[in-house]
């Protein structure tokens, strides 16, 4: 399925989800990798990069290689990130030949919408993850805390603005998957359009996370991640042991 919003509607992507919102949140995963380990790491692989909005942060502590499904959003990276590698390549099934002290797999892990492909992204993230080194998965929500929720997003650039709700939403609780749905408002100069953009996304329970990362190799562990205004929620924390 063609998302617009990795695709058509990348130009206005900034206006959707800031860089400078990424900056609290890149800072734990800082700590998080550096905290306790046996040596200082100072690489990074980020699977699914998108923007490079992360990148954009976490580059000032890591050497950072950045691998995405959609050649717009790597671009946009690009141009934002010039210093670090980027590769086109999906999740699943990437396979680099080397590793890295640190891999975060942030939101872009939530396009896993089956058991298969969660297991696929967490062996490919495992194989590139140093002995001794850490992962970090950030899905949004697991199924214990999912709730149903609209946002109104809204960002102005010049001649241009943006509004936008998203409703995420669950169809079939029966299933393993959510909607979210883009309601987009796009005026450049005194022209609007609109567009409406549906994402799926995986929705898995906990424990299904921690079993699926567990049977790759990994020590699972969880963090907490700030998501702004004081609050936190937790992602995981991946450790994999020193090679014997």
């Amino acid at each position: 399925m063609k998302m617009a919003l990795y695709s058509d509607l990348v130009p206005w992507y900034h206006l959707v989800d800031p860089a400078e919102d990424h900056l609290e949140e890149a800072d734990a995963f800082e700590v998080a990798f550096t905290r306790g380990a046996v040596r200082p790491p100072s690489t990074l692989l980020e699977l699914g990069s998108g923007a490079g909005h992360n990148a954009l942060h976490m580059k000032r502590r890591f050497k950072c290689t950045l691998t995405d499904l959609s050649p717009q959003m790597l671009a946009r990276s690009q141009a934002l990130n010039p210093e670090c590698e980027h590769l086109h390549a999906d999740m699943r099934t990437v396979r680099l030949g080397r590793t890295f002290d640190t891999v975060l797999v942030h939101d872009a892990v939530c396009y896993m919408t089956t058991e298969e492909d969660l297991l696929a992204a967490a062996r490919s993230a495992f194989v590139h993850t140093a002995p001794g080194g850490r992962a970090i998965f950030a899905p949004d929500c697991v199924r214990e805390t999912f709730r149903e929720s609209s946002e109104v997003i809204s960002g102005d650039d010049g001649t241009r603005a943006l509004r936008c709700v998203a409703w995420t939403w669950d169809p079939d609780p029966r299933d393993s998957t959510a909607s979210v749905e883009f309601a987009f408002l796009l005026r450049e100069g005194t022209s609007v359009s609109a567009v409406h953009d549906r994402h799926v996304e995986g929705l898995f329970s906990r424990g299904t996370w921690e079993r699926i990362l567990a049977s790759t190799g990994y020590t699972v562990e969880t963090m907490h991640r700030p998501i702004g205004d004081g609050e936190f929620d937790d992602v995981f924390l991946c450790l994999r042991g020193a090679d014997i």
